[in-house]
């Protein structure tokens, strides 16, 4: 099917990207966890989560309806239109936010207002391009920009810490000079300037980008809420120093996002270019079943690996994060297969079931973690998020029946098993039973996955 065969391959131009850079990024950890303290990671964690719930608030998600509106957009005129409503509306938006934020910060005495006001702006500017870039299929200079932008957000962030030892400050800043830089660069790469107008905007594509992009808001605010609330609850309950556990354990799990985002990036271009086909079951169920082994088996592989380098790459002080990563990445799988179902509903246009669903999640989180912080500690919200995470996918499958009936996967008992029996041996700490672990992990990614694999190797050796 052509159209499996271009989903692998803007993936793999995507992963080319991104997977060095976050690799390295990955392995700075030691730097991050000798030279900063717990409560530091954990005030940086803190305002990197606030501004990733605000910023759907400040755009309203205009930059997803930008992207999934360049994919139907034949003309230059239809392109800058959707380059312009999707820009002038999230600068006007930014700015007066802005101002709300530098009032409540002065009101409330947050240290790091000024950062959080400039990080929002990278993190605008960044979604801008990259969704320019994708809406319009150029999928190779995306992976260019994702490269440049953690290259430069690495680098900063040696020179920031190790060197001029800078302290929390160089979390913030290398973050916002790296991606505010790269991304201007993309936004004239493409072009982006001599489309935009800034005066007789249509109205009427204004309200179809409006209706398609708001459901969205409630929607990624729900999932942001479930973080924000973890990291506010765990900060004011525990101490920021137990955030700071809590992130860097967390640290093990965004592997996993990391693989899907490179994944999810063109499967939304893929799921809404087929939505009108009549093989898209077809292609949908193949893709599905693709992507839960594979999500598994990167869950099992990555607990069974953790008891060889969490010491190496984790110094004392938040060696405590060790016992809570497999809920957290259990939490992650769940989580992904959830945003799978997401691009198939926008396929549709049919948005405003993620919201629904993503709501009634984040108030059971909170419900678990308000009710049990006490007693179980940093247990509380992670489990909660588990739980949260869980009724998300159960959900999203049963309204997605309106479209699509997806293929169970007959594997999932002994995938289950395996699961269980790596999670087990992981908290014995047994280096001989850690590395049959290892082989049995090995071994079964490569059964549940193999033609996939061979697939992606062929791939590979191709573009060499």
């Amino acid at each position: 099917m052509n159209q499996k065969k271009e989903l692998i391959k803007n993936t793999l131009i995507i992963s080319i990207g991104k997977f060095s850079t976050q690799l390295v990024s990955f392995l700075l950890l030691p730097l991050y966890t000798t030279l900063l303290t717990t409560s530091e990671y954990g005030q940086y964690d803190l305002l990197n989560t606030i501004s990733i719930f605000l910023i759907p608030c400040v755009t309203l998600l205009m930059e997803e309806g930008m992207f999934r509106f360049l994919i139907d957009a034949k003309t230059d005129k239809d392109k800058g239109e959707v380059f312009s409503i999707t820009t002038v509306f999230s600068l006007i938006s930014y700015f007066i936010w802005s101002l709300l934020i530098l009032i409540v910060g002065s009101i409330i005495k947050y240290p790091f207002t000024i950062y959080l006001i400039f990080y929002i702006l990278a993190s605008i500017l960044s979604s801008l391009a990259g969704s320019c870039s994708r809406g319009l299929g150029k999928f190779k200079i995306y992976s260019v920009f994702c490269f440049f932008s953690s290259f430069f957000n690495i680098l900063l962030n040696i020179l920031f810490i190790a060197v001029l030892k800078m302290g929390l400050s160089s979390l913030f800043l290398s973050y916002i000079i790296a991606n505010s830089l790269v991304s201007l660069w993309l936004i004239f790469k493409i072009g982006m300037p001599k489309l935009i107008k800034f005066k007789g905007l249509n109205k009427k594509k204004i309200k179809e980008m409006i209706k398609y992009s708001f459901p969205l808001v409630p929607n990624s605010i729900s999932w942001n809420a479930i973080a924000l609330t973890d990291r506010l609850l765990i900060t004011n309950v525990l101490g920021s120093a137990k955030n700071g556990v809590y992130s860097v354990g967390n640290r093990f799990p965004t592997i996993i996002n990391t693989c899907y985002s490179y994944f999810n990036i063109s499967w939304k271009e893929s799921a809404s270019k087929v939505v009108n086909k009549d093989d898209k079951d077809e292609f949908y169920n193949s893709v599905y079943l693709n992507l839960r082994h594979f999500l598994i088996c990167v869950s099992i592989l990555l607990i069974a690996i953790l008891p060889f380098i969490f010491n190496i790459l984790v110094k004392n002080a938040y060696r405590e994060a060790y016992y809570y990563i497999p809920l957290m990445i259990i939490s992650v799988y769940f989580s992904n297969l959830s945003n799978f179902s997401s691009g198939i509903f926008s396929a549709y246009k049919d948005t405003k079931i993620l919201a629904k669903t993503t709501i009634v999640a984040t108030i059971i989180n909170l419900l678990i973690g308000f009710s049990l912080i006490k007693y179980i500690g940093l247990y509380a919200p992670i489990l909660g998020t588990l739980i949260s995470y869980i009724v998300i996918f159960f959900y999203r499958n049963y309204k997605l029946k309106k479209y699509i009936i997806l293929d169970q996967d007959k594997y999932l008992p002994l995938s289950l098993l395996i699961l269980f029996l790596v999670t087990g041996i992981y908290y014995t700490k047994n280096i001989f039973l850690s590395i049959i672990s290892l082989l049995i992990a090995f071994i079964y990614t490569y059964y549940l996955n193999k033609s996939l694999i061979n697939t992606l190797f062929k791939k590979i050796i191709k573009r060499r």
